[in-house]
């Protein structure tokens, strides 16, 4: 189960909440990491992930296979609002959408496994690490794109755990299809948890898997968690992190993009 990252997302949450407390109308205005949108456009994706958990029928979230296009479609209807409904919306539902991520941590509901769009199937339990993700990506990566003191924010070890527990169940799912032109496994090692994980191809060549711990066999990228973050979602390149990876080892990190 994946309770810890329930705390980690209450920590995120409250980081979230002071954040937005803090921005002034320049700051709500001025354009984030994420192309086209403002930073108040990611704080309102932020409250309507929450929203869209808690009650998804109060609110509408798209119904294509495409979880990005689907997010569009609330930060679109809410355009016109002011920064201060914005902060309404989020301290509502993420006191409500939290509640909701707490009861998929209960034995019935954590091990029920759902389709999630181009996110793959996952059982309900460690939806509270992909909203941690969500926040941590968000605030230091997007916002923190033009706010510094997001950025600044605390790189904490539960935060990253919980975020890298989501990245790495999704890898191979949201990356089957780049990654079917790879053959070539690799470990990932995370500098800032103490932990490597082994990325590679599965028997019979039926897809990809992620193992805990390193296999002495196969060539290993050493990352931060925070890095891992930017360019395991293709926010960065990872050769621009100093990282130094050659050959068809260098192909199966750029498979990599986590949604």
């Amino acid at each position: 189960m994946t309770k810890a990252a329930i705390e980690a997302l209450q920590t995120e949450s409250a980081r979230a909440t002071a954040l937005f407390a803090s921005l002034t109308d320049e700051e709500w205005a001025a354009p984030s990491g994420c192309t086209g949108w403002r930073v108040q456009d990611v704080a309102t994706h932020m409250a309507s992930v929450f929203h869209s958990i808690a009650e998804p029928a109060t609110i509408d979230g798209g119904t294509s296979t495409d979880v990005e296009q689907n997010a569009e479609v609330p930060v679109q209807a809410r355009l016109g609002w002011t920064p201060q409904q914005v902060i309404a919306e989020y301290e509502e539902w993420s006191v409500k959408g939290i509640g909701a991520l707490s009861m998929m941590q209960e034995p019935g509901m954590a091990e029920m496994v759902i389709p999630l769009a181009n996110l793959g199937s996952h059982p309900m339990h460690i939806l509270g690490n992909a909203i941690v993700f969500d926040h941590y990506c968000h605030l230091r990566h997007d916002i923190g794109a033009t706010i510094p003191r997001a950025a600044e924010l605390s790189k904490d070890v539960a935060a990253l755990s919980a975020t890298v527990e989501w990245m790495l169940a999704g890898v191979p799912q949201m990356c089957a299809a780049a990654l079917s032109g790879c053959s070539q496994g690799v470990n990932i090692a995370f500098s800032d948890l103490g932990s490597s994980f082994a990325v590679r191809p599965a028997a019979a060549g039926e897809g990809w898997t992620v193992t805990e711990g390193a296999d002495g066999s196969l060539p290993t990228a050493s990352t931060t968690a925070h890095d891992f973050v930017s360019w395991g979602t293709k926010r960065a390149d990872w050769r621009s992190m100093g990282m130094q990876l050659d050959g068809a080892a260098a192909d199966t990190l750029d498979a990599i993009n986590v949604i």
